[in-house]
């Protein structure tokens, strides 16, 4: 529990850093099934930590946006 602990302080990039390394490792086919979802496991950690990052990062520009005239959209939304 340690590292989902210290998983929960990491920023994006770091966040995407690990997830490389996690799926390098799925992808190498050298570990054990327990192993394979231990490290399932911290990937589906991980992203849960991206995800919230990003929650958090659109929430502010939002909030920076609605102090001016400003209205956010999902990308790729062209409005039709």
């Amino acid at each position: 529990m340690a590292d989902a602990e210290q998983d929960d302080e990491l920023g994006f990039d770091q966040v995407l850093e690990r997830l490389r390394g996690v799926v390098e490792k799925l992808e190498g086919g050298k570990l054990g099934l327990e192993e394979q979802l231990a490290a399932f496991e911290q990937g589906v950690g991980l992203a849960r930590r991206g995800a919230r990052v990003l929650d958090q990062a659109e929430r502010r520009v939002e909030e920076l946006l609605g102090q001016g005239e400003h209205k956010t959209a999902p990308l790729g939304d062209d409005g039709g």
